[in-house]
């Protein structure tokens, strides 16, 4: 039992280190603040890259034609090469009286070295014209009509000359019941890899956005070099917040109140390759930091319910105690991300069970990646730029014990 009762101890010690000094991540009051109206806003324009959104589109582009934004707005959707009538079905949204300025186009197929979205997005930010925010927002994620506004003020009305960035993390669909399962992990694990107070913290290392919803001031975009250089990364999020940090940019992230998602995933194998077509990349395609994450996953999710189990079952209390106490912290710190999706506290004892799919999907995520696979969207796969791969290892992230995103 000597060994049992170490490890049970070292699962007790990281829950401590993670509840108590990795940026309160588990906390869930990081949110934009009230709106300030105090006059004209600055102008905006909202670039939406789209690949076969037919689907969401109604439920979507709607919310940003109609933002009730006191300045100069403007809507540039980039059709990326969809099959489904994506773009036309734009051009009939935009169409309704009284909607922002809509632009829908098409860049073509983006040359090597180049993902799909970036490439878009470059091309958003062009035909954006002399603004001085854009908001870069994707296909399925609805906004409530002052959406823009708040953002817009949110980044203008900081006492130390404004923010560079200021993302939301959408409210993601919980509707059914692997939703509900996986939904909530994703975003608290997200949150322990990246936590949001460290993020937002000048002169911190950590950086982190949400690319369903990150408004962004022109200038800092510019002075990190534009969007062309992060232009093959997977996840693409990160890298900007990053980029605009080491600019010397202010960034904020927070959890949203009126920036939801309208992308269903009712089934487990859609939520599985939402995960893991990035999870790899995450891992920054590195074999060693797979091995650690796969470790990490199993002391700190798997070894409490287990040794709490095991120690009362052989009545143990030097292995049980230490691993209840564990598993008493893991759901403590999952409760309140719980309570933002409206799901019951109980669902927290079930975090170990979803720790354990994730940790399949983060190690599928490399099998597919080594077998040439990895990183697959919509009918694309994006290899790992090798000098990429050597320049986001030493921006590793404090923490890499949760799940890769």
């Amino acid at each position: 039992m000597t060994v049992l009762t170490l490890i049970a101890c070292l699962s007790l010690l990281a829950w401590l280190w993670l509840t108590l000094c990795q940026g309160g991540f588990w906390r869930t009051d990081v949110r934009l603040p009230p709106i300030a109206t105090d006059g004209p806003r600055p102008s905006v324009a909202i670039v939406v890259p789209a690949r076969d959104e037919a689907e969401v589109l109604p439920l979507s582009l709607p919310s940003l034609l109609a933002q009730r934004y006191p300045g100069e707005a403007r809507v540039v959707l980039v059709d990326d090469g969809s099959t489904d009538g994506t773009g036309e079905l734009a051009r009939r949204l935009g169409a309704v009286p009284g909607s922002l300025p809509l632009t829908v186009t098409s860049p073509g197929e983006p040359p090597a070295g180049w993902t799909g979205k970036l490439w878009a997005l470059r091309h958003g930010v062009e035909l954006a014209g002399d603004v001085e925010y854009l908001l870069l927002t994707d296909a399925d994620i609805a906004h409530t009509p002052d959406s823009l506004e708040r953002l817009v003020a949110s980044a203008e009305s900081d006492g130390s000359g404004g923010y560079d960035l200021v993302s939301q993390m959408a409210r993601l669909s919980v509707r059914t019941r692997w939703e509900q399962l996986i939904v909530p992990a994703f975003v608290y694990f997200f949150a322990q890899l990246y936590p949001f107070r460290w993020s937002n913290k000048p002169g911190s290392r950590t950086a982190a956005a949400a690319g369903g919803c990150t408004l962004v001031r022109r200038e800092a975009l510019a002075r990190a070099g534009g969007v062309a250089a992060i232009r093959g990364a997977v996840i693409d999020d990160v890298n900007l917040a990053r980029l605009v940090k080491r600019g010397g940019g202010r960034t904020w992230l927070g959890l949203a109140d009126q920036v939801d998602s309208v992308r269903p995933y009712p089934e487990l194998g859609q939520l599985w390759r939402m995960v893991s077509r990035s999870a790899y990349a995450q891992l920054r395609h590195n074999v060693f930091l797979l091995a650690g994450t796969v470790l990490g996953l199993t002391l700190v999710y798997l070894v409490p319910p287990v040794l709490t189990v095991v120690g009362a079952a052989t009545l143990a209390p030097r292995v049980a105690l230490p691993a209840l106490a564990a598993w008493a912290l893991m759901t403590f710190t999952y409760r309140p991300m719980l309570a933002y999706y409206g799901r019951p506290a109980r669902e927290a004892l079930l975090l170990p069970f979803t720790a354990a799919l994730y940790l399949l999907m983060t190690v599928d995520s490399a099998i597919q990646h080594w077998r040439g696979r990895g990183a697959a969207w919509k009918g694309r796969t994006y290899p790992a730029p090798a000098h990429q791969e050597r320049e986001e290892l030493r921006e590793q992230p404090p923490c890499a014990d949760g799940p890769a995103r």
